[in-house]
């Protein structure tokens, strides 16, 4: 095998920048709205449908058309950061994105929003691929790494919850658009604060960017994606769905028989056979699936069981992001230097999963403050240990021009992850309340209480299978986390 060149490294790591923290506001605003922006529309659904003439089948495409775009492009955009810098990229996926989303704020029709929607998925890969190298290339010290990360994985984790209490905020005051024009206020202040932050002086990966792995990648990716997007309206079984579910699959085979082969793979192997790594991979995807679970559990629990209005049930999201960020910052920072990252997500996705079974038990009157809050705080409180631990892990060890990469690799895995645990959510709770013989309220709430159970066992298998894994070789038990 051809060995692959790459820039050298730098001798020792370089003095830390004094504007490095302003970096990581800027690029923890820029990780929030990227991740705020795939749920922020749910609660604006109803009237958006209305106002744009849309047909209930197409009602999807809302958010499959920015998912689609984001999962399938992330691989690709990470090597892109690699070769063109990933500041560089970062600035681009701003602009970007803020044009795109004052193009969906101002679409006529529904095919216009989802074309808005799409270009909107394309950059938000190029944000979130470029940002969390940033962070990591950025820190050079491992305690102020860990430490950034936190915050970094924290914004990310909130950012779903932060959607939908925006959405319910944006659309009862001032309409359904709003809730993709607040993007474009968001992203050029992002672009303000670039002028700011210390360059990125860490190498970039040398030679040309795999092109047919990329194909193969984006395209595996990509139908895995609208395969799981299609399957809540069109059945795990139709064609369509298991022709996407299958081509991706095949797709993804082929890319990674040819990462082995090709001289300068789009992800180098190295990067997914370490252990360490590879558990982290595998926790951050279930730990999206369960999230997103989480979020359409509670919309609709809250709005169509007990009644709450969209403002209300916006509000009731809160406690989630506020938990979690004060877990990971707080706690996380502290425990992760002295357990490992094995022990945190081991512990934190089997704290998550408590927190799920949790929601198995409300029933139809049941009450927000007594039943409700203790759930989402014990799940709060899994989630947010668990995202230092997985943001960490995926990218201790990583050689600086390979960041953008690995950094697109995590997300690409919670992208997947989340289509996937979303749409088996939604066709389980769906299927569970047609065949219950009670009120319609009480067929929703069987319904969601019974699908919560899949996520659920997906984060009890993940906790088993990040605690057997063990540590990589060359890793320091105690100190997984610290480099």
């Amino acid at each position: 095998m051809t060995t692959r060149p790459t820039s050298p490294l730098p001798a020792e790591p370089s003095a830390p920048h004094p504007r490095r923290w302003w970096a990581l506001c800027v690029l923890g605003f820029a990780q929030l709205m990227i991740l705020l922006d795939s749920t922020i529309v749910t609660v604006a659904m109803p009237s958006l449908q209305s106002e744009l003439h849309m047909a209930d089948g197409d009602r999807p495409w809302v958010v499959t058309s920015y998912t689609v775009a984001f999962g399938g492009l992330l691989l690709l955009a990470g090597r892109i950061a690699d070769h063109a810098g990933r500041g560089r990229v970062f600035v681009a996926g701003l602009i970007g994105f803020a044009v795109a989303s004052a193009a969906a704020g101002a679409a006529p029709t529904a095919q216009a929003l989802f074309a808005a929607r799409a270009v909107q998925g394309a950059f938000a890969a190029l944000l979130a691929a470029s940002a969390l190298a940033l962070v990591a290339t950025t820190f050079p010290d491992p305690v102020e790494r860990r430490r950034a990360i936190a915050v970094f994985g924290a914004l990310g984790g909130a950012g779903a919850s932060l959607g939908v209490v925006l959405g319910g905020v944006l659309t009862q005051w001032y309409g359904w658009r709003w809730c993709l024009l607040v993007n474009v206020p968001i992203a050029l202040a992002a672009l303000l604060g670039t002028v700011w932050m210390p360059r990125d002086r860490s190498p970039r990966a040398a030679g040309r960017i795999d092109v047919a792995g990329a194909v193969l990648g984006c395209g595996g990716l990509t139908a895995l994606v609208f395969g799981c997007s299609r399957a809540e309206a069109a059945g795990w079984t139709s064609p369509s769905v298991l022709g996407a579910l299958g081509g991706g699959a095949a797709l993804l085979l082929a890319f990674a028989r040819w990462q082995t082969r090709a001289a300068l793979p789009l992800l180098p192997p190295t990067l997914v056979r370490d252990r360490g790594r590879s558990s982290a991979l595998l926790a951050g995807g279930a730990l999206m699936m369960a999230q997103l679970s989480v979020s359409l559990f509670l919309t609709y629990y809250l709005q169509t069981v007990l009644g709450w209005s969209a403002l209300a049930a916006g509000l009731g999201f809160l406690p989630i992001s506020l938990v979690t960020t004060a877990t990971a910052t707080q706690l996380g920072t502290r425990l992760l230097p002295r357990l490992g990252a094995r022990v945190m997500m081991t512990a934190g996705l089997s704290l998550a999963a408590c927190g799920l079974f949790q929601l198995t038990l409300l029933g139809p009157d049941s009450s927000y403050a007594a039943q409700v809050l203790p759930a989402l705080a014990t799940f709060s409180v899994g989630l947010g240990g668990s995202f230092l631990a997985i943001m960490n892990g995926a990218t201790t060890g990583v050689p600086p021009q390979d960041s953008g990469i690995a950094s697109a690799t995590v997300n690409s895995v919670q992208q997947v992850g989340g289509s996937i645990g979303s749409a088996v959510f939604n066709t389980v709770a769906a299927s569970t309340a047609a065949a219950f013989p009670g009120t319609a309220r009480a067929a929703t709430l069987h319904g969601f209480t019974t699908a919560v159970w899949y996520p659920l066992t997906v984060l009890l298998l993940a906790a088993a299978a990040t605690a057997t894994l063990g540590r990589a070789p060359g890793r320091a038990t105690a100190a997984e986390g610290t480099a």
